[in-house]
């Protein structure tokens, strides 16, 4: 065990723990604590959104796909910046007028209060896909904190992967929301600062280009941006692209734009987030090429490439700058974790609770019962992530997949259709959601991510239940067009 990485680790988890503890008295309703009051900056804003966004996969499975397989891997994140530049230009401000103007703090509660739902299916529906999805995202990042703390200090797997969870359970539990976005916007300069300075350093040490290229040919990992010839190439670029449009359906990321102090701050939080991501998606690929000339064989059946960002830092850094970039790895991995969370704890609190169990209860109340429903999806997600299964990218692609084709179609329908029905979308949102289960669980998701068929057949059935039983409530149809009036205004 490192003495440097060690004392590294253990200053930067008092860091955190000191925010939480900072944030605990800040959160006086529940507005604060599940968005931060909606008073967020720029900077906070624009790094939160990106750091919760990418989570431990940037900076171990992304780097670990293409260290195994090459160029054919590099459409991920043409498909991810793309998604991001349009998520940001499409929806943060549309979003963060219209749940401002329905009274929404969670997302559940928007799509019943735009769509005027007069059942509560939509809102209860929604949070059930949450709660299900999110468990199964968070477990992946458990699974990466174990990866990191095993190859790190040496430790079993499982007592790694309890002792991360504990801490990012403990400041989410303390400080909620605004813990939550501040730690993001250290952990996100913190990633950006890691995916600059090692790749630079090792592609030197590695002999450059030539001698990536060399080892690619050796090894025969593809070279070529084209997967291969055909159909089947046409349909692995369309997969690999398809990543992009999971960013329409993301609460966590969603939750970002909800929460910025004004329309005004969004243009300055997207070049941010867009500069940040595009940095960071760069570096990552990076990684993964240059490990391929760094190291021969790590062991593609056993998730040992998903580690190759780890044993570069190890190879080329000082421990003490070593100890740092490894806290980078560990900063991806809790600022995803904590917002998701923090949105699964809203969802039982909002979404179930207040709606349905007791209308009348306390702002003090709800916060105690989100930071109870924090305790539970986490020791449920633990629970899932300690025996060693898929590999991250494979589970986090199911996750991400699963909002992208349950939300994402909503998300765009409700800000950009005024006749769109609750009733579309009730249907819409559960037809997309099975074709997606569906799809993976009879083996078609080897040929084509799911979460395109999952997203065509969601938008296709909003589409058609709207020609029949369109949206007819006057009040909705109001409000659609002030907000539209707001946002051409605002321009």
């Amino acid at each position: 065990m490192s003495i440097p990485t060690l004392v590294t680790f253990i200053v930067y988890f008092v860091l955190l723990l000191g925010i939480g503890f900072y944030f605990y008295r800040r959160s006086v309703s529940i507005e604060d604590y599940l968005l931060g009051g909606r008073g967020m900056g720029a900077w906070v804003t624009a790094l939160s959104a990106q750091a919760s966004d990418m989570s431990g996969w940037l900076l171990m499975a992304l780097p670990g796909a293409i260290y195994a397989y090459g160029m054919g891997k590099v459409w991920i994140p043409i498909g991810l910046f793309l998604g991001t530049v349009l998520n940001w230009k499409l929806v943060s401000s549309r979003l963060r007028v219209y749940t401002q103007k329905t009274d929404s703090i969670t997302l559940p509660c928007f799509f019943e209060q735009r769509f005027g739902d007069p059942t509560g299916l939509l809102r209860v529906v929604s949070a059930i896909i949450i709660l299900i999805f999110f468990t199964i995202y968070a477990s992946s990042g458990l699974m990466a904190t174990g990866k990191l703390f095993e190859s790190t200090f040496g430790i079993q797997y499982r007592t790694a992967v309890i002792v991360g969870g504990g801490i990012i359970i403990a400041y989410t539990f303390l400080g909620g929301f605004l813990a939550v976005c501040w730690t993001d916007l250290f952990q996100g300069a913190l990633m950006v600062l890691a995916l600059i300075i090692v790749p630079a350093v090792a592609y030197v040490r590695v002999g450059g280009a030539e001698a990536i290229s060399q080892a690619m040919k050796f090894k025969e990992i593809s070279t070529c941006l084209l997967p291969a010839k055909g159909t089947v190439g046409l349909l692995a670029i369309i997969s690999a692209m398809a990543w992009g449009l999971g960013y329409f359906g993301q609460p966590h990321i969603l939750a970002r734009f909800m929460s910025v102090k004004s329309v005004s701050k969004l243009p300055e939080s997207m070049t941010i987030a867009i500069v940040w991501v595009f940095l960071s998606l760069t570096g990552a690929v990076i990684i993964g090429f240059v490990g391929i000339g760094m190291f021969e064989n790590l062991a593609v059946e056993e998730g040992e490439h998903e580690k190759v960002f780890i044993y570069m830092i190890r190879q080329v850094c000082h421990p003490w700058l070593g100890g740092i970039m490894l806290a980078a790895i560990l900063s991806a991995i809790m600022s995803t974790i904590d917002s998701q969370l923090l949105v699964s704890s809203s969802a039982l609190t909002e979404d179930f609770y207040r709606k349905a169990i007791k209308k009348n209860a306390t702002e003090k109340e709800i916060i105690l019962v989100g930071r109870i429903c924090v305790i539970i999806i986490s020791v449920i997600a633990l629970i899932l992530a300690l025996p060693r299964g898929e590999t991250i990218l494979k589970i986090v692609a199911y996750a991400w997949g699963g909002f992208g084709a349950a939300f994402g179609p909503l998300i765009l329908f409700a800000l950009f259709s005024r006749k769109t029905s609750w009733q579309a979308a009730l249907a819409g949102m559960v037809m997309g959601t099975v074709v997606l289960v569906v799809w993976k669980q009879v083996g078609l998701g080897e040929y084509m991510y799911e979460i395109v068929p999952g997203f065509i057949a969601n938008c296709l059935t909003i589409f058609l239940v709207n020609i029949v039983a369109g949206q007819k409530n006057q009040k909705v149809l109001r409000q659609y067009e002030e907000v539209v009036g707001e946002i051409t205004a605002g321009k």
